[in-house]
């Protein structure tokens, strides 16, 4: 009897280390290397998702407010590129009203100057020498006025015809000129500020 008595005694003395020890571990705060996995298998398991989670539900904000900025920019530039062609537009045609706004009166005076020309062109049949005179004086100071605000002679005879400034009503035989070129005026051309308001008519050489 007292040799099992000794014996249950020596087993629950053997029992009690083991428990005590577990117990003690988990009051100092150690786990088991099975908690211990377990917990690391959790970690893992739980920290990779909330940081793609934050980041997917960052990268559609971004990208959207990234797109909203390039349009806004391409909106400003489309605007800026307006008004720069609206500016050039209104100047051009600010400066387009100063340069020809005195068109209709140029041309009325282009008849007025024919005349001169047409009355001056046989001085001999003048008797008059002084009539004579004071009507060239008077042509000069008319030509004089209408060069001033933009009115010039568009160069002919002898020139190589050009559509742009000459009017060929015919064509003539002559070794005076060359083929091509213009060999008679019949009326004068005119620009104003480099445009052309009238033709010159003329005759061109075969």
């Amino acid at each position: 009897m007292n040799d099992e008595k000794d014996a249950r005694a020596d087993g629950i003395v053997e029992e009690i280390p083991e428990e005590s020890a577990e117990q003690a571990r988990e009051q100092a705060g150690e786990q088991s290397p099975e908690a211990q996995a377990a917990a690391a298998d959790a970690a893992e398991a739980g920290a990779e998702p909330e940081e793609e989670t934050a980041a997917e539900a960052g990268q559609p904000a971004e990208t959207a407010e990234s797109k909203e900025e390039e349009e806004l920019q391409m909106r400003y530039l489309r605007l800026a590129a307006d008004f720069q062609n609206f500016r050039k537009r209104v100047e051009k045609e600010k400066q387009d009203v100063f340069q020809f706004a005195n068109e209709k009166i140029m041309s009325d005076l282009l008849s007025v100057i024919d005349n001169f020309d047409r009355a001056l062109e046989t001085p001999e049949n003048w008797q008059d020498q002084g009539m004579l005179e004071g009507m060239q004086l008077i042509l000069k100071q008319l030509k004089e006025v209408v060069e001033k605000n933009g009115l010039e002679e568009i160069k002919a005879l002898g020139e190589p015809f050009d559509p742009n400034f000459h009017h060929a009503v015919m064509m003539e035989q002559t070794d005076e000129y060359e083929s091509g070129t213009v060999s008679a005026v019949l009326q004068k051309g005119y620009l104003l500020n480099t445009r052309v308001i009238r033709p010159a008519m003329v005759k061109v050489a075969e």
